[in-house]
């Protein structure tokens, strides 16, 4: 394990190592953009098999990453998307897997159509090409990343976060693996072999030119600081701050399965519940058994005025409340003034993530889905389906809240690009 994660020395000239990552991550990319569809497979399921037996290895490396973290002081929430364990590792691999038996996005024709002239046009999707993915404590990323650039045909360098350099050391040892296996250059996933910030910086100005998107998946200063930053598209996956809206037609007892799943299934998630909004019409049945619900689970409310009234253990909620990704155990609760107040809410604080209404009233959840611009909006379901697996998408890079190009999660279909292919019989313009 030592000489897969041992990075390079301490004078290594950052510039130097990657630009040559960059150039070589934009050779492998013209070989992957001709490989077959078995042939990715092939490699997809070898790296599946890699990450089953070498699971020990990830453990390991895995240990020594929260041990530090811990010594750290990191929170709970953070050491929860660090760790790794044998369930963990196999849905690893099972999403590996679940990417291969997709079907190939590339060559697919989106549209074809004939002009008067005769000429045929199709739109036919390409890869993109390169693509730089900058993320954080998550190991499971570098397989997610990994596979889903290999099976769309573009070339990846992962630069995840130094918290779990160790673990994403071995897990990308066995993509690796997988693209000898099926003959494909070792640069096709290329990993940032340092955990030194200056990489980050010679990424975000394009690598040379061979960098051609860039994708963040991290916390509000590591998306802030690509954006402003990146010389590249940059495909934004912003903070959760995820809400709940219990509409004054929603059945209690349905409404708190919700909450309480969206909320505590997963604190640490982007797709958790980070705000609970109540319409004020059904507060007086709702509002208390739904705060004591989650209060009696362990999780903290920052709570309005209306929502303190209702339990001496609810803390105030100030303004920056209503802008907060917790990812832990705490929620704030808000009353408002019918569907109209709640979408003024979610628009005014929201980040374009996910928003959910639950109503048993069909008028008003179809208004709530057109109304809440954000990249997903659900009806009676938990927010925690806000992921890439759960749409059938295999797994994903990250949750784009952007408008251009992807939206939501984004999957193989999204790492892919197009082309017009042109068919004449001799036409020339007049």
């Amino acid at each position: 394990m030592s000489a897969i994660l041992k990075a390079v020395e301490p004078d290594h000239d950052i510039h130097a190592l990657m630009l040559g990552l960059g150039q070589a991550a934009r050779k492998a990319a013209r070989a992957l953009s001709l490989a077959s569809a078995d042939q990715k497979n092939a490699a997809l399921m070898a790296a599946a098999a890699a990450l089953r037996a070498r699971a020990p290895e990830i453990l390991a490396a895995n240990a020594l990453d929260v041990v530090d973290a811990k010594a750290r002081g990191t929170v709970g929430s953070f050491i929860d998307r660090l760790t790794l364990d044998a369930a963990r590792i196999e849905a690893m691999a099972n999403g590996v897997e679940d990417i291969a038996a997709l079907p190939d996005p590339v060559g697919r024709v989106l549209e074809t159509f004939t002009r008067p002239n005769g000429l045929e046009i199709s739109r036919v999707a390409t890869p993109l090409g390169v693509i730089g993915v900058i993320y954080e404590s998550r190991p499971n990323v570098t397989a997610d990343a990994g596979a889903l650039c290999l099976k769309a045909g573009n070339a990846a360098i992962l630069r995840g976060g130094s918290e779990s350099f160790r673990s994403s050391g071995v897990i990308h040892a066995c993509l690796v693996d997988g693209l000898r296996h099926a003959g494909l250059p070792d640069a096709a996933i290329s990993r940032v072999p340092v955990s030194d910030r200056a990489a980050v910086g010679e990424m975000l100005k394009g690598l040379g030119g061979t960098l051609d998107v860039i994708v963040p998946r991290g916390g509000k200063s590591l998306v802030a600081r690509v954006q402003d930053e990146a010389r590249v598209p940059v495909f934004a996956h912003l903070e959760g701050i995820v809400h709940i809206f219990v509409h004054a037609a929603a059945d209690l007892e349905r409404a708190k399965t919700i909450v309480l799943n969206s909320k505590l299934r997963r604190t640490g998630i982007c797709g958790a519940a980070e705000t609970l909004l109540v319409d004020q019409a059904c507060a007086a049945t709702c509002l208390a058994p739904l705060v004591g619900m989650l209060l009696d689970a362990g999780c903290g409310v920052r709570g309005d005025d209306a929502t303190r009234q209702i339990d001496t253990r609810v803390t105030p909620a100030v303004e920056d409340d209503w802008r907060t990704e917790y990812l832990d155990s705490i929620i704030s609760v808000k009353v408002v003034n019918g569907l109209d107040g709640a979408v003024d809410h979610i628009e005014t604080y929201g980040s374009h993530h996910t928003d959910c209404i639950v109503t048993e009233d069909r008028a008003a959840a179809e208004a709530f889905l057109r109304e809440v611009d954000s990249a997903i909006v659900l009806h009676n379901a938990s927010t925690q389906f806000a992921d890439g697996g759960e749409f059938g998408f295999g797994a994903e890079i990250g949750i784009a809240t952007g408008r251009m190009h992807a939206r939501g999660p984004v999957g193989v279909d999204q790492l892919t690009s197009f082309k017009y292919m042109v068919r004449g019989t001799g036409q020339v313009r007049g």
